[in-house]
């Protein structure tokens, strides 16, 4: 009897633990998410440099819906540049995985 009270007793210990690590995993994976989605993004906004189009409006259309409110583009030049932050369990996170993607044009038409 007394062993299975340690057992439930180190179980209950144990599950914050396994909860904590379950929610840095889906952030990391949040954070990779982001990365990814602002590359895409800044290559999309690129492209429409290329073709005549707006920039900032083709990657803002790039990412899905859940992260269009979170999405920064800064167009200098040719570059563009898109800064966005993932869904966080804690707000002060979402700020602090920011992800930025880059991409440039290439050169000037002459």
């Amino acid at each position: 009897m007394r062993e299975s009270g340690q057992a439930s007793i180190e179980f209950v210990a144990v599950v914050p633990l396994l909860v904590a690590a379950v929610f840095a995993a889906a952030q990391v994976l949040a954070a990779g998410a982001a990365r990814e989605l602002a590359d895409h993004a800044a290559e999309a906004g690129a492209i429409a440099l290329l073709q005549g189009s707006d920039p900032a409006s083709s990657a803002r259309d790039a990412v899905p819906g859940w992260a269009r409110g979170r999405v920064a583009v800064r167009v200098d030049g040719r570059r563009v540049r898109v800064r966005l932050r993932p869904r966080a369990f804690l707000p002060a996170l979402g700020g602090m995985l920011e992800a930025t993607g880059v991409a440039d044009a290439g050169p000037a038409p002459r």
